[in-house]
């Protein structure tokens, strides 16, 4: 059914808005997925700081035109999802990884963070950075292990000092 004006711009409108806030965007095609498995990954989405839209190639084309995402635009041909990423720049591409290792006919078509392109093949690039939950866990293992070192040094000269005055 044919969109009138007002609804096309409408839809422009939303999805450049939601551009401007993203930190990465992944775009997919989910032609042959069940219609229960994509409400499934919208809630998951939902959930993950991610909003999903399925937007017509040429809208999605105005709505992403003078923002860091235009480098997409080559990848807009087919039935086109967009997820935008709003917490963690690689929440998108970790769930729709993990969707698509369950759905054979989920296609990743690419990706971009920070306005760089990225082909589909380099999909783990942003599926795999850590949470911020994650980065702090991994940080403070070794902060904990630095001090834990200079503790055990210090330890090491006060033993040898107590033995060099004891001799």
């Amino acid at each position: 059914m044919p969109l009138a004006l007002e609804g096309k711009k409408a839809i422009v409108a939303e999805v450049s808005e939601a551009a401007q806030d993203a930190l990465s965007v992944v775009v997919a095609d989910s032609r042959g997925v069940a219609v229960s498995a994509m409400t499934e990954l919208r809630k998951q989405a939902r959930e993950n700081g991610v909003q999903v839209r399925v937007v017509r190639n040429t809208l999605a084309r105005r709505a992403l035109e003078g923002t860091p995402w235009e480098c997409l635009n080559e990848t807009f041909s087919g039935p086109t999802m967009l997820a935008f990423s709003y917490e963690h720049p690689g929440a998108a591409a970790r769930l729709f990884k993990e969707f698509a290792k369950n759905e054979k006919d989920f296609e990743i078509k690419a990706l971009a963070y920070e306005g760089e392109f990225i082909p589909a093949s380099g999909l783990d690039r942003l599926a795999t950075l850590p949470t911020h939950d994650e980065a702090i866990a991994k940080l403070m293992s070794v902060m904990k292990e630095a001090s834990a070192g200079k503790l055990a040094r210090t330890l090491a000269a006060l033993r040898d000092q107590k033995q060099e005055e004891a001799a």
